[in-house]
């Protein structure tokens, strides 16, 4: 075998990573995980809360389904979301935590202008 390269799982971890970082990357996903970090919520009520057309709201479920971090079931003619993983929860917040972090920070560097 000389000449091909072995994945580590460490290489395994790091591709699922950068996968769940993009599904991630975007502020309406982020937004869908917050609430069903509180629990279950039925795809009609997502979109009510969030205001996202069923188009939208389809195409943001899907990627994050294709990301592992959301499942879903169906109970009769309403599919209901849930996090797939327990974990996601916590990163999230971590992930804000980190933000709200830096947000502080650049304010004690550059304090908003007063009008």
């Amino acid at each position: 075998m000389v000449g091909q390269s072995v994945k580590t799982t460490d290489d395994e971890i790091f591709e699922r990573q950068a996968q769940i970082c993009k599904a991630f990357a975007h502020p309406g996903r982020l937004r869908i995980l917050d609430l069903l970090g509180q629990g279950e919520r039925g795809v009609s009520e997502l979109q009510k809360e969030l205001n996202f057309s069923k188009t939208s709201l389809s195409q943001q479920i899907s990627i994050l389904k294709a990301a592992g971090v959301l499942s879903t079931r169906r109970k009769g003619k309403q599919i209901y979301c849930s996090l797939a993983i327990p974990e996601v929860k916590h990163a999230c917040q971590l992930i804000r935590g980190v933000l709200r972090a830096q947000i502080a920070a650049s304010y004690r560097l550059h304090p908003p202008l007063e009008e």
